[in-house]
């Protein structure tokens, strides 16, 4: 035990008592000359990841030793030491390296400080050279070692991971570097999400950036965030979707586009929902709901097969229309409702006596009945019109939206359909939809799909005709990391701020 933890009571220190301990020591290192916390060091130049390490000395025969110097980088997590010589691991982002350190090789004031003012969780530099030891293990026999970054606070659990949930979720710089397979997981979000910012460019599609703040929220029903802009004296909104921007770059002349961003919906917290959150949109110019189920093949599969899970790359995927699944999941009567679009009536056979709820217990009776049976990959077409408001009706129907939603084990991943071009009959459904939507207890949640007259104004315009496309990323990471809560894939997921 450190001699400098002074403790009066029996047991282990507590945290204050430790930090008061490396306080001490990070005082010592500086009244030595040592700068615990350099600008840069000339050790970090040129340093190897463990990765690179491992692939380029991991020939070396039990016992044999290199005759070149390498430069490695990271973070002290174990040290045993043995009089004059100590085994150490130190980890970066990619491992763990295992260093040797010898009194006679590095020195003894050197190795002094090693044992004695360098804490597990300090960031340290090494160089020298490799070896493999004698029972197996490829590490570096160190010449030099050098502090980065003194830590202050210990290790979680004497590195034995950090298991609790919400600890992992609000200190996720804990859970990074105490838990690989937390680390896995974002490593792999941004493979997913370079995946598919590279099919998309490949495929002729150009990334553009919309508007966080919008005088009018738009493209989707949800309860926005409110923010007040002094400088221009107005309200503004965070936006719920980036669509009606991105529209408006077709009516501009850009054939193909999309955004990867945040978007903000001032709602529930749940597994499958966070008040910010990544999504995919894309459109294309003479596309429709068609263009929309090839790409999205594309950009789920082609993924798939990036990392490897075969099961989700093949094509095409399954396909069942809305009436069928109520026939099949929910009953004759409710499908027969559907296929009348008389929501009273599908209403009334939930369990609902308020007719402004008609919309609510269509999705309700979809994600009860239907949507746990769609293991998937499945397209769900065939959608009311009346719960489509930006989709086109399909060709000699005034009911069915050429529309689809795309599901994977029981969640949905993405909404597409076939962009509503006509700026009178958008306007209409706008209209006609958020007063179908305004009840007591949707008032607010309405607000979420406001009339844009600016975005009206570039419909009049002329907007080609369009296919688009929305994947929530969040979840389609979920899907590829085997997560159960999009809490596990957001870095900093939202959180109830902890009391003082």
């Amino acid at each position: 035990m450190d001699p400098s933890l002074k403790r009066t009571e029996p047991g282990p220190p507590s945290p204050s008592q430790i930090l008061e301990a490396r306080r001490e020591k990070l005082a010592r290192l500086r009244e030595s000359g040592v700068n615990p916390y350099p600008a840069s060091s000339p050790i970090s130049e040129g340093r190897l990841t463990s990765e690179e390490f491992r692939a380029r000395f991991g020939g070396l025969a039990t016992g044999g030793e290199s005759p070149d110097s390498v430069r490695f980088c990271g973070r002290l997590t174990n040290r045993r030491e043995m009089g004059k010589a100590s085994f150490a691991h130190v980890q970066d982002f990619t491992g763990k390296v295992q260093i040797y350190v010898r009194s006679d090789a590095v020195g003894d004031a050197a190795y002094r400080s090693f044992t004695k003012d360098l804490d597990l969780g300090d960031i340290l530099g090494t160089e020298g050279r490799p070896f493999r030891t004698k029972t197996g293990e490829l590490s570096i026999r160190a010449e030099k070692i050098v502090l980065l970054t003194k830590s202050l606070r210990p290790l979680p659990e004497k590195w034995h991971g950090l298991k609790d949930v919400e600890t992992r979720a609000r200190q996720r710089e804990l859970d990074l570097i105490s838990n690989p397979e937390s680390r896995e997981v974002f490593l792999t979000r941004s493979r997913v999400i370079a995946c598919l910012r590279s099919i998309l460019s490949g495929a002729g599609y150009l990334e553009v950036e919309t508007p966080m703040m919008q005088p009018v929220p738009g493209g989707a029903v949800a309860r926005p965030f409110e923010t007040f802009h002094n400088a221009l004296g107005t309200k503004f909104y965070l936006r719920v979707a980036p669509e009606l921007y991105l529209k408006r770059c077709l009516v501009g002349g850009f054939e193909k586009v999309f955004e990867i961003g945040r978007v903000f919906r001032n709602e529930g917290i749940d597994t499958l929902h966070n008040p910010e959150f990544t999504i995919l949109e894309a459109y294309e110019s003479y596309g429709n709901m068609e263009s929309m189920v090839a790409l999205t093949e594309n950009l789920v599969a082609g993924t798939a097969e990036k990392l490897g899970m075969e099961s989700l790359a093949r094509r095409p995927f399954q396909r069942k229309t809305v009436a069928g699944l109520f026939r099949e999941h929910a009953g004759a009567d409710a499908a027969a409702f559907v296929e009348k679009q008389d929501w009273a009536g599908l209403a009334g056979r939930s369990g609902s006596a308020d007719l402004s709820e008609v919309h609510k217990a269509f999705d309700r009776v979809f994600t009860e009945k239907i949507a746990p049976n769609l293991a998937g990959p499945v397209f769900v077409t065939d959608f009311p019109v009346d719960f489509s408001p930006l989709a086109k009706r399909r060709d000699g129907s005034e009911t069915v939206a050429e529309r689809f939603e795309l599901y994977i084990g029981g969640e949905e991943l993405a909404n597409a359909y076939s962009e509503l071009n006509d700026p009178e009959e958008q306007r209409t459904r706008l209209e006609a939809y958020r007063r179908s939507r305004v009840s007591a207890s949707e008032k607010e949640e309405s607000e979420g799909m406001g009339t844009d007259a600016a975005f009206l104004a570039a419909l009049e315009q002329g907007m080609p005709p369009a296919g688009g496309l929305g994947i929530g990323v969040d979840r389609l990471v979920m899907l590829f990391t085997r997560q159960g809560s999009i809490r596990n894939v957001l870095l900093f997921p939202t959180l109830r701020p902890e009391k003082d």
